[in-house]
């Protein structure tokens, strides 16, 4: 992988399933857990990944660290802000950020680094200061040091909001092919 021999360690990935897959041809990487996780896989998602970026529930992360071998070092986790207020969109209000860190920071198998938000395509700058806002709000309460904010369309911008990891596969990977998981159709 060209990437890997650029000196890229760490990838994200969408979903548990494809990950798996990547895991196993690429043992050596840091995985990032960066889509939506279901209640179905948190278990493979514990023990395989070394973090998480979209928590947005008590119940997610007690699972979690109840999941998480005992052998390994603690899972890395962002707590997911839906900064737009969008239903479409996971995650909790910048409002309820300090309640659930409250309850993760202590789970013994998790580690709360900080952040995670995806602010809506076009998003004005004030999403990202909302974001940044509450990731300094949390620093100020917790050890946390991650805010991750920005991907290929809106990196510069996030990194100027003070983002400390942005997600960019598409600039380096290209544009996402959409494959059919489990039960989909083509599309007409």
């Amino acid at each position: 992988m060209e990437a890997q021999a650029a000196g890229q360690h760490a990838f994200g990935e969408n979903y548990v399933q494809e990950a798996l897959e990547k895991m196993h041809a690429l043992p050596a990487l840091e995985w990032h857990l960066i889509g939506p996780l279901q209640s179905n896989k948190t278990r493979q998602a514990a023990e395989r990944f070394h973090w998480i970026h979209t928590l947005e529930r008590e119940k997610t992360a007690r699972r979690l660290s109840e999941q998480r071998p005992a052998a390994s070092p603690a899972l890395n986790v962002l707590i997911q802000v839906n900064v737009s207020g969008e239903r479409s969109k996971s995650g909790v209000a910048a409002a309820d950020v300090a309640a659930l860190a409250r309850t993760i920071a202590p789970l013994p198998r998790l580690r709360l680094r900080g952040l995670m938000a995806i602010p809506e395509p076009g998003a004005p700058r004030e999403r990202y200061r909302e974001v940044r806002a509450a990731f300094d709000e949390l620093r100020s309460e917790f050890d946390v040091d991650t805010l991750s904010m920005g991907m290929s369309e809106d990196l510069e911008l996030a990194i100027a909001e003070g983002a400390t990891l942005v997600r960019i596969g598409t600039a380096i990977f290209g544009t996402r092919s959409v494959g059919l998981r489990r039960g989909e159709k083509h599309a007409a």
